[in-house]
């Protein structure tokens, strides 16, 4: 399946001497072959799709040179392979078929897949890769605008999130923005993201506590980064890019917060066009991007909280005014911390239904005075919707 929908990397870039101790000299790539998958936990692969973003139709070339910034970079091996670039459809619906197909095959064998593309819209196909789960799922997506300008017919890479929204059956429990310019927005997509209870954040909160986007990576199943959500000093390579956005750093702490999760199991960078890169720099910045991320993954504590669990310490606290108790754990290992939400029992059943969310130590410390927390609110709204 896979070896159908793969491209081979061209032969004169990357079948070369790497230098010994670089990425491009430990990753085993797709150039004869497709490369075994056996003990892989990430795969890069790159599609060369832009067609339902005009735009900025050259970032359908930027998969191989950001491969090419990626493979110089320095490191040890990691458990990944590069399984090349999928093959462009015949539409535009043949190529989010094809995107979904390659995502899916990995996922299901655990192995998280690297999204090099291509347009913003290629989220969409990620996000269909997730559609034979039995359930939802939450979207992340690192951009300075929503993409959720409704369409009666149709769509392109400023109106994908409104499709995944309407998809049915829809496998989406939360959306999850970080880092939106709120002059670049849409009011009535504020109102709708607010009415749907998604999370959105400001680029202004973010970068007061970057340590603050941390729990909603860790809640997130899969990732999507926009380049131009970083300040076009730092990322020229984007003709939609803004004077205002993250610094490149932040983005690399982002994208090594989306590693560490436990749960994440897909990411994926759009919108890089070579044509617009000076010195490269763009392509260098989503490589390093990528180095984090993997980074990251190595570093995966598998700490999530269980029952009479002697790795957490647990806290309790009791909100005055609503007259309950709030429950927190915090692991010793990682020192992050989690939210019991408590929900009504199900249709039949009389037993209550107890989640963990990811927060953080704020969270925690508003709770203690007597504020109910904004993550746990707006998930208790959402499972009552």
């Amino acid at each position: 399946m896979l070896n159908e929908m793969l491209s081979p990397l061209p032969r004169e870039n990357f079948d070369i001497s790497w230098s010994e101790g670089t990425l491009g000299f430990h990753t085993p790539k797709h150039i004869d072959k497709l490369p075994q998958l056996e003990g892989v936990r990430l795969a890069i692969i790159g599609i060369k799709e832009s067609r339902n973003q005009p735009h900025n139709t050259g970032c359908s070339e930027g998969p191989d040179f950001i491969r090419t910034a990626l493979y110089q970079l320095c490191g040890g091996p990691i458990p990944w392979v590069d399984l090349g670039n999928i093959k462009a459809g015949h539409t535009i619906e043949d190529s989010y078929f094809a995107l979904k197909t390659v995502c899916w095959e990995l996922i299901k064998q655990d192995i998280v897949p690297i999204i090099l593309g291509g347009s913003n819209d290629l989220a969409y196909g990620q996000y269909l890769a997730y559609a034979d789960y039995d359930k939802t799922i939450d979207v992340l997506s690192i951009d300075s605008r929503f993409d959720l300008e409704a369409r009666e017919e149709g769509f392109d890479a400023k109106s994908y999130l409104y499709r995944i929204i309407s998809h049915q059956p829809t496998h989406l429990f939360n959306f999850i923005n970080l880092g939106y310019q709120t002059y670049l927005v849409n009011p009535d997509e504020i109102r709708l993201i607010d009415k749907l209870f998604f999370d959105a954040i400001r680029l202004g909160e973010i970068r007061k506590d970057i340590e603050e986007a941390e729990p909603y990576l860790r809640a997130a199943d899969m990732v999507s980064v926009d380049i131009s959500a970083v300040r076009l000093s730092e990322a020229p390579a984007n003709p939609m890019g803004s004077p205002n956005g993250f610094f490149a750093h932040e983005l690399c702490q982002l994208a090594r917060y989306a590693g560490l999760s436990d749960k994440l199991s897909s990411i994926g960078f759009y919108e890089f066009s070579p044509e617009y890169d000076r010195y490269g720099q763009t392509a260098a910045l989503i490589a390093q991007a990528i180095w984090y991320f993997a980074d990251g993954y190595m570093n995966r504590m598998q700490d999530l909280p269980r029952v009479k669990n002697k790795s957490f310490f647990k806290y309790t606290t009791t909100l005055k005014a609503g007259k309950h108790d709030l429950v927190f754990y915090k692991s010793k290992k990682s020192g992050r911390w989690w939210m019991e939400v408590t929900l009504p029992p199900m249709k039949g059943s009389k037993k209550e239904r107890t989640h963990l969310v990811p927060c953080s130590y704020n969270d925690y410390l508003m709770a203690g005075k007597d504020e109910l927390p904004d993550k746990w609110w707006k998930f208790h709204q959402k499972y009552m919707l």
